[in-house]
């Protein structure tokens, strides 16, 4: 499917996503993976927290080495991820407006054949 018929399917999808927020969510997961790469302990922090919503002593809870590399192994994957649909996106969005500016500076090659075509409509 291309760029093009994505978006025009996307005008009777009111769940679709344009370019501008496939663009947008895919710079947030980046960013999100950016951070639990960098700093897994926020995403320990915040995961304390939301446990401790419905557990008690949550708090006293101690996060492995290991799950410590997992969270960063987590993080790069999400950076990749982020930045590949970002980028493909941005491509895509380039190649339908080269390809919108073709259609216009060229004309129709079928207006040709149709001008020595001399049929007549009973």
């Amino acid at each position: 499917m291309e760029y093009t018929e994505r978006s025009s399917a996307c005008r009777t999808n009111r769940w679709c996503m344009n370019a501008t927020m496939l663009k947008g969510w895919s710079l947030f997961v980046a960013v999100q993976g950016l951070i639990t790469a960098v700093v897994p302990q926020v995403c320990i922090y915040l995961g304390k927290k939301v446990v401790g919503m419905n557990f008690e002593n949550a708090g006293q809870l101690e996060a492995k080495p290991s799950y410590l590399r997992q969270l960063r192994a987590l993080g790069v994957g999400m950076l990749a991820a982020g930045l590949t649909g970002f980028l493909l996106e941005k491509r895509a969005e380039g190649k339908s407006k080269s390809n919108e500016a073709e259609v216009l500076e060229e004309p129709f090659a079928d207006d040709e054949s149709m001008e020595g075509d001399t049929t007549e409509e009973q």
